[in-house]
């Protein structure tokens, strides 16, 4: 299939396709085999070429609004729409003049970030938007110090808007990334970042004075979704990097490899997750006080912070977080949780890992068995999985209003779409 921007640029419409070349309306896109699936699933490639495709959001429907992490034409947002009925976008429009991560649709507004604002454009009944040039700059002047920069974000159904700010720094050292440097007490950057600011989402102009730090001590998040069964924020946290490079006295390079946990945590207002201070170790089972604080990789500490809902393997960068509530797929899948894992590039000497979507089944608003792979094979295979040259990088996902769901890659620009067939 050729890249969707070799045929349709930055116009409102595509050219129209070589005669004979249209599918029938209705008819199926050819299924992607390349990417590894549970019985009776398969996923097609609907559009390519996208650029740095971040987040992703579907309207109720159909059209399809990709955030971009860097312009491309000089546009930030695209929105892809099929009118044939052929599964592929025909329809390409580009708009927004800002690269970044965050892209929701609410009460008739999308919205979207940039790594310091984050605006929202009106969209009228067919969800075209009506100001691509105006948008409303609902909040500014967040900080961007070029590490753990998106500003991802997340709506309740309560008016509330909910953004990502993470913290410039691996692990709150006086000197960043610097070999036994101390960790600062208490940790500044707290003020600020490593954390959830909650906002209001129709309230033009506001800055941090205007906001509310919902929770701290999360080092940086990129997923996050509203959990409608629970009423409450769910996040995926990246932990923190270089054990061993920091501290070769206290870990080896297999524990720095495999430590910390990539934490899911469940969020209130005031939820408090531990960071600089703390780690999680998946094979203890505890909050392990971080080294930059006097730990020794077996004290525990902080035992204030919350425990995470799940915690994976270390240095998968866990990007994308969705909720499913579609009734397509099969009654395990109903309310939990897909984690789209972006890949490692910290597991050396181990092989690398990820490059893939897992599923966390959830009951009663709780994880209600083990997470397993359900999407996989976006690197192109185990060697270049082990490398770290994977092909393709999940980074965003979202639910389709007939139930399928949406994956983004940011390497090549692909989107893909899973759907479910008995």
């Amino acid at each position: 299939m050729m890249g969707l921007f070799a045929c349709a640029g930055n116009s409102d419409k595509a050219p129209a396709p070589a005669a004979g070349s249209t599918p029938a309306a209705g008819a199926e896109i050819p299924k992607d085999t390349s990417i590894k699936l549970p019985s009776g699933f398969s996923a097609s490639i609907v559009a390519e070429g996208l650029g740095k495709a971040r987040h992703i959001v579907i309207a109720p429907n159909g059209v399809v609004f990709v955030k971009l992490e860097r312009l491309k034409d000089g546009k930030g947002i695209y929105r892809l729409q099929d009118t044939n009925g052929d599964g592929k976008p025909d329809q390409v429009t580009g708009f927004g003049k800002f690269g970044g991560t965050g892209i929701a649709i609410k009460k008739g507004y999308l919205y979207a970030s940039s790594n310091e604002d984050v605006y929202r454009f009106k969209l009228d009944d067919n969800f075209n938007v009506t100001n691509p040039d105006n948008p409303e700059k609902i909040v500014t002047g967040l900080i961007d110090r070029h590490q753990h920069e998106s500003k991802s974000i997340a709506l309740d159904n309560d008016g509330n808007l909910y953004v990502n700010i993470g913290a410039y720094s691996n692990s709150c050292q006086l000197q960043d990334r610097t070999k036994g440097s101390p960790g600062r007490q208490p940790c500044p950057i707290l003020d600020s970042a490593g954390g959830i600011w909650q906002f209001k989402a129709d309230q033009p102009g506001q800055t941090y004075g205007t906001g509310v730090r919902y929770a701290t001590g999360l080092r940086n998040v990129v997923g996050l979704d509203w959990n409608t069964a629970t009423n409450t924020l769910f996040v995926m946290q990246h932990g923190r990097d270089q054990l061993h490079d920091l501290f070769p006295d206290l870990y080896d390079t297999k524990q720095s490899a495999e430590l910390p946990a990539e934490c899911m945590y469940e969020l209130h207002k005031g939820s408090n997750c531990g960071w600089p201070y703390i780690y999680y170790d998946e094979f203890q089972h505890k909050k392990i006080l971080a080294p930059e604080y006097g730990g020794d990789s077996k004290k525990t500490g902080a035992e204030d912070a919350q425990d995470p809902v799940v915690a994976f393997p270390g240095h998968l960068a866990p990007n994308g977080l969705l909720f499913y509530t579609g009734n397509q797929f099969p009654e395990k899948y109903k309310n939990g949780a897909f984690v789209a894992f972006h890949g490692s590039w910290n597991r050396a000497p181990e092989p690398q890992k990820g490059y893939f979507v897992a599923f966390v089944p959830f009951s009663n608003g709780k994880p209600s068995g083990e997470w397993e792979v359900f999407a996989d094979n976006f690197s192109g295979g185990p060697d270049k999985t082990a490398s770290g040259r994977a092909t393709y990088r999940p980074c965003g996902l979202a639910q389709g209003p007939d139930g399928s769901i949406y994956v983004t890659d940011d390497s090549k620009g692909n989107v893909w779409k899973i759907s479910y067939k008995k």
